[in-house]
């Protein structure tokens, strides 16, 4: 799916400084019922008692550093960490473009700030050359806490502190950019789910850096499924309730976890599955999600849960009523029907 993102769409901070809470961004519903313009708050007037909402726990870190690589300066964005204790990282210029790729070569040493080193490995996903594995030599969590501050992109018109990157459900550290979708939700938007019925249960899963500008299908990411988890959801499907995903994250960890029976197993480790036209979602019957970018893999997802025509009619009503896009924009739920 193709279209055009007009600049005044992309919003440009949270919505606390557009004087609104987090649950009171806009919601476009596409259901049995057709579209519906609502506000964020009302999703639990849109499911049902026999409803499960799976969740992501992964909480966000501070993962982008300033960072000398010779006499330029850059910033590096810490992806994910791999078994060895290295970690995978992608470096940008400081007006947030990748840095070319022919000046990144195995052995090439970026200084950052605090006095700490990465060293480039190999390019993570060849031939591509965007991310790299590095070895870093201090010990990351604590290092991105006092040096870290949360990944931005140019549509952003200031950075923001780190509470603004957290969402309600984060426990867990390790995601390099925020699980979005989850972020409108409030204890309150929680407790009136449950105390109509509804079940929420969580999944985990490490959000990388996305690449917008790439078109680039998404990196493989660590996630876990529990077992609980998946004896819930199965449940559900089995008394004929729906599964809805809160993310294009918890949508991939689910059908990660789905065996060729169409049940969920508890699993844990990396996920390279990317559902599209080649692989439809089998176990999320809808999900709750922001609006990526022109060209995001994210739409491929999308449409494997909901269907093609329900993205391209949702996306058309969203750019006709002025929703707005990125991690700080409004949301949708979109149901398969």
């Amino acid at each position: 799916m193709d279209f055009a993102l007009p600049p005044e769409l992309q919003a440009a901070g949270p919505p606390e400084s557009r004087g609104l809470a987090r649950d009171e961004v806009r919601l476009l519903v596409s259901d049995t019922a057709g579209l519906t313009h609502a506000v964020f708050r009302e999703l639990p007037t849109f499911l049902r008692p026999d409803d499960i909402v799976v969740v992501n726990n992964s909480a966000t870190l501070s993962a982008a550093v300033d960072a000398r690589l010779g006499e330029a300066a850059v910033v590096v964005h810490f992806s994910t960490w791999l078994d060895d204790g290295s970690w995978v990282i992608e470096v940008r210029t400081t007006d947030g473009r990748p840095v070319p790729w022919h000046i990144l070569d195995i052995g090439t040493e970026l200084r950052l700030s605090g006095g700490a080193t990465a060293v480039l490995r190999q390019p993570w996903l060849p031939p591509a050359r965007r991310l790299w594995t590095a070895d870093i030599d201090v010990a990351i969590p604590a290092y991105l806490a006092r040096h870290g501050r949360p990944i931005t992109y140019a549509y952003l018109r200031q950075r923001w502190s780190a509470q603004y990157y957290q969402t309600a459900f984060g426990t867990v550290a390790g995601s390099a950019e925020m699980p979005s979708a989850g972020r409108p939700f409030t204890a309150e938007l929680v407790a009136r789910l449950v105390s109509t019925g509804i079940a929420v249960t969580p999944i985990t899963l490490h959000c990388g850096v996305s690449s917008p500008e790439t078109g680039e299908p998404p990196s493989p990411e660590r996630f876990a499924v529990s077992q609980q988890t998946a004896d819930r959801v199965n449940a559900t499907r089995a008394a004929g309730g729906r599964v809805i995903a809160i993310g294009t994250t918890v949508t991939r960890a689910l059908e990660s976890a789905t065996g060729s029976d169409g049940i969920v197993h508890a699993a844990s480790g990396w996920t390279d599955v990317v559902l599209g036209p080649q692989r439809p979602a089998h176990v999320v019957d809808g999900l709750v999600t922001g609006w990526h970018a022109p060209g995001a893999s994210h739409l491929d997802l999308l449409e494997a849960v909901a269907g093609a025509e329900v993205v391209r009619d949702a996306y058309a009503a969203a750019l006709d009523a002025g929703y707005l896009w990125h991690e700080f924009g409004d949301s949708a739920l979109l149901v398969r029907y």
